[in-house]
């Protein structure tokens, strides 16, 4: 009888499917393919670089080799070879010490509420075949009778090599009741000459658009700027604007870069753990901050993974078509494939931000 239930016990273990991605296991191939069809996963999800499972992002890739408990045999080597930046595992140490010189940056030295002496943008044109990104962030004073309505006091705007573009005062319209100093380190006097709001989007606009018409934008890009930011919908707010969707790239809701419960980390936290510098610590500067999301853009953009033709050619990432290939297959056909052949099917929910690279290189 004991033979008999040991038996049975190792054939339950033979049968269970395991997906070729994360390695769950499931005692039904339906419960996999269920699994496969809500999990998105892909080449573009965060892998560990030893035992190359698939994590939903970063922060969960961290927490599987550096983590509280991390699987003892992926933290061993990591220990030795990983960067607890970019979460790479390298051949070597050697190969390791000379990633880590590049891998760890500098932290920008801040502007300050300095005047400066830009009344006009400074369009700096872009080397590459691709539209190019600009990176903006904005300080925010206090307007309304409790100083809790959110009005743009200072702007600022860089190119990829992080170069100030724009750089203005904003004149709030309407009167400001908390300057917040203690966090912008803005004054009564220096939005005493800022620019009207009004002629700030004109300018901002002037540069992200760069000649192209807004409905083209909208549908390719064309030569539109990239918008990077953290937060973006919150700057584009207090600003008064609005910007195709198509053209953001928000490093709070990029799906690698947040929580394991998809919640925003602040830009502070993702600085400090991803390029190895702190920001934020006195004042808040725009100049700063607009870097710091420029760095962690082109450094998600400038991940290896390798894309699909159908990939590389949609501008506009459809959540919608992502299924598709699952949901043109019938049950039994799905429950017939492999869990290899299941992977082989399954897209990301997100457009990766490698794929701005490759569309760069698009004739």
């Amino acid at each position: 009888m004991a033979f008999e239930a040991e038996s049975d016990f190792s054939k339950q273990l033979i049968t269970r499917h395991k997906c070729s991605a994360c390695f769950k296991q499931y005692n039904k191939k339906e419960h996999l393919v269920e699994h496969m069809k809500v999990s998105y996963h892909s080449v573009h999800q965060p892998r560990c670089g030893v035992c190359l499972k698939h994590c939903k992002s970063f922060e969960s890739l961290r927490e599987h080799v550096i983590g509280p408990l991390p699987k003892e045999s992926c933290s061993r080597v990591f220990s030795e070879q990983g960067c607890n930046l970019c979460l790479k595992v390298f051949d070597s140490p050697i190969s390791l010490g000379e990633h880590k010189r590049s891998c760890r940056l500098p932290a920008p030295s801040p502007i300050g509420t300095m005047k400066l002496p830009y009344s006009d943008p400074i369009v700096v044109s872009h080397n590459g075949r691709g539209p190019g990104a600009i990176a903006i962030d904005c300080e925010m004073v206090g307007g309304g009778d409790d100083g809790t309505l959110d009005l743009c006091a200072l702007v600022c705007l860089i190119d990829e090599d992080e170069n100030v573009i724009f750089h203005t005062y904003v004149r709030p319209q309407i009167p400001v009741t908390n300057y917040r100093y203690e966090i912008t380190g803005l004054t009564e006097e220096h939005l005493r000459d800022a620019m009207p709001l009004k002629l700030v989007q004109e300018k901002i606009l002037q540069i992200l658009y760069n000649g192209e018409s807004i409905v083209r934008a909208r549908m390719q890009g064309g030569k539109a700027r990239l918008l990077v930011g953290h937060a973006l919908e919150h700057d584009l707010d207090c600003l008064r604007m609005t910007y195709p969707d198509n053209l953001l790239r928000d490093t709070a809701k990029y799906p690698p870069l947040m929580k394991t419960n998809l919640v925003c980390h602040s830009l502070k936290y993702l600085t400090q753990k991803y390029l190895g510098y702190n920001i934020q610590t006195s004042f808040h500067d725009p100049y700063v901050d607009s870097v710091s999301a420029m760095r962690l853009y082109k450094r998600m953009r400038a991940q290896d993974h390798p894309n699909d033709a159908s990939e590389i050619s949609t501008d506009a990432y459809k959540s919608q078509n992502v299924t598709s290939k699952f949901d043109s297959l019938r049950a039994k056909e799905l429950e017939q494939m492999s869990p290899d052949e299941l992977y082989e099917i399954s897209r990301p929910n997100y457009k990766c931000w490698c794929l701005d690279s490759s569309q760069a290189i698009q004739p």
